[in-house]
């Protein structure tokens, strides 16, 4: 089988949570020998977090972890023992990559700093991803989802107007931060590579959702520049023209997914004929008035209708319309299992699960599922002994230490 395109490139990772393990997996996925690092004995807080497999909330249970840390191998190691700083920085002399997420200042007191690293190993790319960067008046505050997103992105634009602010669902900001930090990692290596010059570099989640070059962005960027002070409106896709659905809307098995606009009324009118009979183009189109008269047809059609059967029938017109899928139909999406996108991988504790796969294929088939993600301290012998030298009997008295 031939090798992938990170294959030979050694990271070692002390990221935990989503935003940094997301990071180096984009490494370990396409090869890079990856060594995620815990702190002993309970590791990344991820292992914590649900979805559990039968929600049974074990360490080597969760599935957010297991997706997250897939094709790394796992080691145990208390960075704040000075055995442990030791034999940290055995490690970093021949590494490519360092990826972590602490707090601001952390690596620093630890005494595991660039400076001190990269006296140990001059080519040594090292990334920092952290809330606000590590320099700045909010460097050290602490943050959950919703709060990066408000400070940081465009959640003042998002949701419908004359309502309250909203965020994306989920963890997205998260994962938006890890691609970002891969990828400037990763030009960061092969720079080095040319040159023989390592980096660091030094990651703000805020700063990163701000970069963001939507329609909501790009008026935030006119506003900033012409100094007019003008807010950029909710839902700004919405106009007093929309008279045709637009939104999300109940059906018969769930909901629909409706993007309109007086530009999509000629397409409308196909579904809907009487309507083209009754409202002329383009003044009556552009009252709301009779906005409820289309409503009221509208949802009681997508009432005697399932998700499919509605998307086939927009699409017959190019109205556009999707269903919106649940877990389950995702998995058994037909576009999806026609690519091969999900695959299985063997997991010691929770055994066989379906992953997210290769998002971009590649005759080569650089992206490649090796290992499933490490259980606590799986690779030790591996590490220490293999590796280090270490024996059997010092990684006992290690852990006796605490150490590992």
């Amino acid at each position: 089988m031939p090798e992938q395109a990170l294959s030979g490139i050694k990271v070692l990772d002390l990221t935990w949570y989503i935003a940094g393990p997301y990071c180096t997996k984009m490494f370990a996925d396409y090869g890079a020998d990856v060594l995620k690092i815990e702190k002993p004995p309970e590791g990344d807080p991820a292992r914590r977090i649900g979805p559990f497999l039968n929600d049974d909330p074990h360490p080597e249970k969760s599935l957010l972890f297991s997706h997250l840390n897939l094709n790394k191998r796992g080691i145990t190691l208390n960075l704040k023992t000075a055995t442990g700083k030791k034999i940290f920085k055995e490690l970093v002399k021949d590494a490519d990559i360092l990826v972590e997420s602490f707090s601001p200042g952390v690596m620093e007191r630890l005494g595991l700093d660039y400076e001190t690293l990269k006296a140990i190993n001059p080519k040594l790319v090292m990334t920092s991803i952290s809330n606000f960067g590590q320099w700045g008046p909010y460097r050290d505050f602490k943050v959950s989802e919703i709060v990066i997103s408000g400070m940081g992105k465009d959640m003042y634009s998002c949701g419908i107007e004359g309502r309250e602010p909203t965020k994306l669902g989920g963890n997205c900001e998260q994962y938006q931060a890890g691609h970002m930090a891969a990828l400037a990692t990763i030009a960061a290596y092969w720079f080095c590579e040319l040159e023989g010059v390592g980096q660091y570099i030094d990651c703000s989640i805020q700063e990163m959702l701000s970069t963001d070059t939507d329609h909501r962005s790009y008026n935030l960027l006119a506003w900033a520049y012409s100094g007019e002070g003008h807010l950029v409106r909710r839902d700004v896709r919405r106009t007093p023209s929309d008279i045709t659905p637009t939104g999300v809307y109940p059906c018969k098995d769930g909901f629909v997914r409706v993007a309109g606009g007086i530009m999509f009324w000629d397409r409308f009118i196909k579904l809907f004929p009487e309507f083209g009979e009754k409202y002329k183009w383009p003044f009556d189109v552009q009252n709301l008035d009779y906005k409820g008269d289309v409503d009221a047809v509208w949802y009681e059609w997508c009432a005697q209708r399932t998700r499919r059967e509605i998307m086939e029938t927009c699409q017959e017109v190019k109205y556009f319309a999707t269903s919106i899928q649940t877990p389950m139909d995702v998995i058994s999406d037909p576009q999806f299992v026609s690519r091969g996108f999900w695959v299985e991988v063997e997991h010691p504790v929770t055994g066989k699960q379906l992953y997210p796969g290769d998002p971009c294929k590649t005759y080569e088939g650089l992206w490649r599922v090796r290992m499933p993600a490490p259980l606590l301290g799986q690779h030790n012998v591996e590490v220490y002994c293999d590796k280090l030298g270490y024996t059997r009997e010092d990684l006992v008295k290690l852990r006796e230490a605490g150490i590992i």
